[in-house]
């Protein structure tokens, strides 16, 4: 295949691909072929798959609205997600940033009259440039301020919502860092009141916004048109020393200063990891910067092209990829799931709230977890048994090695299964279907015997009806047919579970004529005939004590695997509830790190008042990670009893008894 068609076909196959409009043009397409500068970021054609934005979160008539195109999109995007954001007053060049980061002079609309562009929040998917196995998604906002909005409570939305669904969030202005642009910023000073951490009030006096700080974002301001000198006090700053010298309270008890305060506080607070990035003007021309799309590269100012290359380059390789609280990491469709989420809670007049979102975040995945991990067991256990099986305990290897691995399915998809409810559902359907895979096999080796030892009785059948055995001697003559009947049996290969099941079954239907041709038997005495009767019916005894000891021998596979099924489940719930722990102390150490480095930064610019404030939040922080530090017998008897409870509901018999048992063990540790 040539490399134009395979692009093509990887393009179409893309769950980016869009299909042509009415004009028989993808759009995008004309902007996609025209030329880009050197300095902006390439992708091949093959990978620039989606070839124009599109509106994830629609706002018409003061009404936000998930797109459901955005969606389908969305919910085919299996990777984990990097999300870059990009929020400001309006006509202050944000699309044409995103442009630049999706390596295109042209995809998101650059406005060129005093009409904000951009309405809703718009999205562009793509592979990211330099984490393989990675999306990049977009998210371009409307500008903030439009005075043509009818209610500005939409802003304060669209801001929220920008911050709840990234992992990198651009704040973008113009000229300076100034009074009036932090002024400009007050959005971030209402997320207190427009996003919760938790579903139900705290009781600990700590305030619910102490815990934005561990899953909002990272902070990037971009300052466009900057035209000062990177200078403090005559020497030489950088960049991001200039915000930080920014966010810097300023003293005083006027009201007004106090107000100016607020937003710089809620970023020190709220956004731990920050950067800035300034611009220059990309050209003095006029005509060029109204038709910023249309500008060549040769007419742009170095600087402005080296800043702009500079800030891809560090959302290429800083930008973190979404996560939520305790590591839960963002794939597209969760993504999809999280932006509906919180669109309908605001629709039905609430707030988001993370803790809700990732509850019904978990419902939906821990169910999807539990049906990929049915499946593979299903896919594997067909791929890998061939009917019948020589021995129960063939099967039950094949089984344990597919539970084993559906486990780890579900472990790795699945995340906040409270109470283990839905591995629960998992056990419970994995072990339906191994009593079904354990029918089929005893079905196939049934039906392979009854048709050999049909086969194989054919002549002793046929002599029968035809009176061969009707003789003197006749009984000897039957005695020695069936004999070798059973010994050719015996020869055949693969017979599987159920060979001497249906041999039993086989010998008794020649009962009653084996003792119709032995009472016929002329040949024989009284007395030899009741000898041979008795010698019968012991040999069919011991047949008996042997299928039941087969079958009791089954019955302590069977339990065995149940019981190595618990451990296996116990070994790999442990494991990840562990991991949870871990993630959750880390997080809540980062916590406490960025809170007394704000508390120690207070105290240094003179704020005692405001540095003691977060003593309360710094306490329970640390009296929470000292639990958590010391949790592990509570975790494993969280283990035990938690599989108990398994064992007792999804297992049958002994197991039942052995679940009870780890309950009773998990509540003395």
């Amino acid at each position: 295949m040539s490399v134009i068609p395979a692009m093509l076909s990887a393009c179409k196959n893309s769950p980016f691909h869009e299909e042509p409009d009415a004009g028989g043009q993808s759009k995008g397409r004309a902007s996609a072929a025209l030329h880009v500068a050197a300095s902006a970021t390439r992708y091949p054609e093959s990978e620039s798959i989606m070839m124009a934005p599109i509106c994830l979160v629609e706002n018409q008539k003061e009404q936000l609205t998930v797109n459901s195109k955005a969606l389908q999109i969305l919910d085919k995007i299996s990777q984990p997600v990097v999300v870059v954001a990009i929020v400001g007053i309006y006509r202050t060049g944000k699309s044409y940033l995103m442009n630049r980061l999706a390596g295109k002079n042209h995809g998101f609309p650059l406005g060129s009259t005093v009409q904000s562009e951009t309405k809703g929040i718009w999205m562009w998917c793509m592979p990211h440039p330099t984490k393989p196995n990675y999306t990049l998604i977009l998210l371009d906002t409307e500008g903030l301020g439009d005075v043509e909005k009818g209610n500005p409570k939409n802003d304060s939305w669209i801001f929220a919502l920008a911050v709840l669904l990234s992992s990198c969030f651009v704040y973008n202005s113009m000229s300076t860092i100034n009074h009036q642009a932090l002024e400009q910023l007050h959005y971030v000073t209402q997320l207190t009141q427009l996003i919760r951490a938790k579903s139900c009030p705290r009781t600990d006096e700590v305030e619910d916004s102490s815990e934005f700080v561990s899953f909002f974002p990272d902070f990037i301001w971009a300052v466009r048109d900057f035209t000062l000198e990177l200078k403090l006090n005559g020497h030489p700053i950088t960049e991001d020393e200039y915000l930080e010298n920014a966010l810097k309270l300023i003293p005083g008890k006027n009201p007004k200063l106090q107000n100016s305060n607020m937003p710089r506080e809620c970023i020190r607070h709220f956004f731990p990891k920050r950067k800035c990035f300034v611009f220059d003007r990309p050209t003095n021309d006029k005509q060029y910067l109204i038709h910023m799309d249309k500008l060549p590269e040769e007419n742009m100012e170095r600087l402005f092209l080296r800043q702009s290359e500079n800030f891809c380059s560090y959302i290429f390789t800083h930008a973190k990829p979404k996560t939520l609280r305790e590591g839960i990491i963002v794939t597209g469709n969760r993504l999809g799931t999280l932006a509906v989420t919180y669109v309908d809670a605001i629709n039905s007049g609430g707030v988001p709230c993370l803790e809700n979102a990732v509850t019904t975040l978990a419902q939906r995945e821990n169910s999807a977890a539990v049906q990929r991990a049915a499946d593979h067991y299903s896919q594997q256990m067909a791929q890998r048994v061939r009917f019948p099986t020589d021995t129960l305990q063939e099967l039950l290897d094949v089984h344990m090695a597919c539970e084993r691995e559906a486990i780890a399915v579900f472990m790795e998809h699945s995340f906040k299964d409270e109470n283990q409810e839905f591995q629960r559902k998992l056990v419970d359907t994995i072990e339906k279907k191994k009593e079904d895979f354990v029918l089929q096999n005893e079905e196939a080796s049934v039906k392979y015997c009854q048709a050999e030892l049909k086969r194989l009785s054919e002549h002793l059948t046929e002599s029968i009806l035809r009176g061969i055995f009707s003789v003197p001697g006749g009984h000897n003559l039957y005695l020695e047919e069936k004999k070798q009947v059973e010994q050719n049996y015996k020869l055949v290969p693969c017979k599987g579970v159920k060979a001497d099941k249906v041999l039993w079954d086989f010998l008794q239907s020649q009962v009653v004529v084996e003792e119709s041709i032995l009472q016929s038997d002329r040949a024989l005495t009284a007395g030899e005939k009741a000898i041979a009767a008795e010698r019968s019916m012991r040999e069919a005894a011991e047949k008996e004590q042997e299928l039941l000891r087969q079958k009791q021998k089954e019955q302590q596979q069977i339990m065995e695997a149940q019981q190595r099924s618990f451990q296996e489940n116990i070994a790999q719930l442990e494991k990840k509830m562990e991991k949870e722990r871990e993630n959750l102390l880390r997080e809540h150490e980062r916590m406490l790190e960025h809170k007394l480095k704000v508390q120690k930064e207070m105290l240094i610019e003179g704020f005692e008042k405001k540095s003691e404030e977060l003593n309360k939040e710094i306490h329970r922080l640390k009296e929470v990670i000292e639990s958590a530090k010391n949790e592990e017998p509570s975790v494993l008897s969280r283990i035990l009893d938690t599989a108990g409870n398994m064992m007792i509901v999804a297992l049958p018999g002994a197991a039942k008894l052995f679940g009870v048992g780890m309950k009773c063990l998990g509540s003395q540790v």
